[in-house]
């Protein structure tokens, strides 16, 4: 399949787990550092052969195929004195995102494996992204020619130097003057979404379009002013 039939698709990109170290030419050390299960949604989706089951009933995140984090109420999360929603806990989607990138569960490490994953057959490290430049993190995948660096993709737990997410949007129904009124019950028509009336990590970022730099929804350049007036 040709790159550009692949455009703004999770196929092939970094979310892409299955075939990954070969698309990236990269030789891993023996035991692989996630399983491949042959389906790049599993990782966050539910497997079709699970459609309907209750994830959370396993410590599952509500909805997906993640766990949700061990570290769930102890997130530092942005806050400020002009803030007027403070949110302890981030809301169900961006504890999806969270569950890979603060560093602390395998990026592996699904609720369910698909019925054609044979579990007898992992060999599987089950690594944590971890940013650290030394020889037993990046050792473990990589054979000290080809690597890349991870730490801009590892936040740990601490947000609070993050924009703060799963707050109510300021600007529902004019509230606050400084916040623009969203165009649609979505959101905004270049892209930027809201969930449930909420800011949430997926609401800049579209995991299912690699094609533009950091997966943003819209241009750096513009992206801030989407939302925020000054």
């Amino acid at each position: 399949m040709s790159g550009s039939a692949l455009a703004g698709t999770i196929l092939g990109s970094k979310h892409d787990f299955t075939g990954l170290n070969e698309r990236a030419e990269v030789t891993a050390m023996p035991g692989l550092a996630f399983a491949d299960y042959g389906n790049p949604c599993v990782y966050c989706h539910l497997p079709p052969e699970k459609e309907g089951a209750d994830s959370s009933e396993l410590g599952g995140i509500p909805g997906w195929n993640r766990f949700i984090p061990a570290v769930d109420s102890a997130y530092d999360l942005y806050d400020s004195r002009n803030l007027d929603n403070k949110v302890k806990t981030p809301s169900p989607i961006s504890l999806l995102c969270l569950s890979c990138h603060d560093g602390t569960l395998a990026v592996d490490m699904t609720v369910f494996k698909p019925d054609t994953w044979n579990s007898s057959e992992d060999a599987s490290l089950h690594l944590r992204l971890n940013g650290g430049n030394s020889l037993m993190n990046c050792g473990k995948c990589h054979n000290g020619i080809a690597a890349h660096s991870i730490e801009i993709k590892h936040i740990g737990t601490d947000l609070q130097n993050d924009h703060p997410i799963s707050m109510e949007y300021a600007g529902l129904n004019s509230k606050d003057p400084d916040f623009r009124p969203v165009d649609h019950d979505y959101g905004f028509d270049n892209g930027v979404k809201i969930y449930d009336n909420k800011v949430e990590c997926a609401s800049c970022h579209n995991v299912h379009n690699p094609d533009v730099n950091l997966l943003l929804r819209t241009g750096a350049e513009r992206l801030c002013e989407t939302c925020h007036i000054k």
